[in-house]
């Protein structure tokens, strides 16, 4: 099944007051490359996401976006600094003996001082978090991947009507190629005739007419053509990531077009070959955004 590496999904879950929510957003990219925008509560997660996300995207720039709320009781709590404090009373005697000034110290004014009183949030059960995060990340891998599929199926149909209609321009070329040597022939004849009266010499023009024939013949090409052509439809049917793998077999369809273009001296022939250039690039510019 074609995936294409473009796509987005959502997960919440919530359970006992805490929500996870996870957005996954993915465009095309060579290799895959993912990151992660978490809050920093939660950041110890990051390399289990990572794992978590490989195993099941290999291709695209994946952009991670996760928010985290706790609304459940006691994940806080009040920490009282018992040594600071006994600073500030030591000092607070201090002053008041050497500037001869009243200790008037009450209890609602030293915890008004900075780091007397603080809140701190419970230690995390990493295992739960992980736990919720889990559950709302496969959720929003699985739309992801849903969305990645439907347009992956697009751009197949798409590839496949392309693959078409280069098979016809295969099949032009290869149907015109046996009377280009024939033409030739012709015409080759006709010169001698204009420049010379007496007979052609019937040897020397068969081996003038071969060396032409073996300059021009596009027989490989066209075969080597044909069974690309045969490939990509194959690989277009597995399950597995074939991006790169349709990548390489149109680096190859191009390289037997031009080797085609630079054998022909033959309009029609020349016209095919660059009709069929134009749809290979029409095809490269899809299997661009192929996982």
């Amino acid at each position: 099944m074609v995936k294409s590496m473009t796509g987005f999904g959502r997960g919440e879950y919530v359970s006992n007051d805490r929500k996870m929510t996870v957005e996954i957003k993915s465009v095309n990219h060579r290799y895959c490359d993912i990151n992660v925008r978490m809050p920093k509560k939660i950041s110890f997660l990051e390399n289990n996401i990572r794992n978590f996300v490989k195993k099941k995207v290999s291709r695209g720039k994946v952009d991670i976006f996760i928010s985290y709320e706790d609304n459940s009781e006691g994940n806080e709590c009040i920490k009282l600094n018992e040594d600071l404090i006994g600073q500030y009373l030591k000092y607070f005697d201090i002053i008041s003996e050497k500037f001869d000034l009243d200790n008037d110290i009450r209890v609602s004014n030293i915890t008004r001082y900075p780091e007397v009183i603080t809140i701190e949030e419970q230690d995390v059960d990493e295992e739960l978090l992980w736990n919720l995060m889990e559950k709302a990340l496969t959720i929003a891998i699985e739309k992801l991947i849903s969305t990645r599929t439907t347009e992956g199926e697009l751009l197949k149909k798409d590839i496949i009507q392309k693959l078409d209609t280069i098979n016809n321009l295969v099949s032009n070329i290869k149907t015109r190629a046996p009377y280009v040597i024939e033409e030739y022939k012709v015409k080759l004849e006709n010169r001698i005739n204009d420049l010379l009266s007496s007979t052609i010499d019937e040897a020397r023009l068969a081996v003038e007419v071969a060396i032409f024939a073996d300059k021009c013949c596009v027989d490989e090409e066209i075969v080597r053509l044909e069974s690309h052509i045969e490939h990509m439809r194959r690989t277009l049917d597995k399950d597995i990531p074939i991006g790169r793998k349709l990548d390489f077999l149109l680096q190859e369809m191009n390289r037997e077009s031009n080797t085609i273009l630079s054998k022909s001296n033959d309009i029609e022939v020349s016209t095919n070959g660059l009709e069929l250039k134009t749809e290979i690039e029409k095809i490269r510019e899809q299997i661009q955004n192929i996982e």
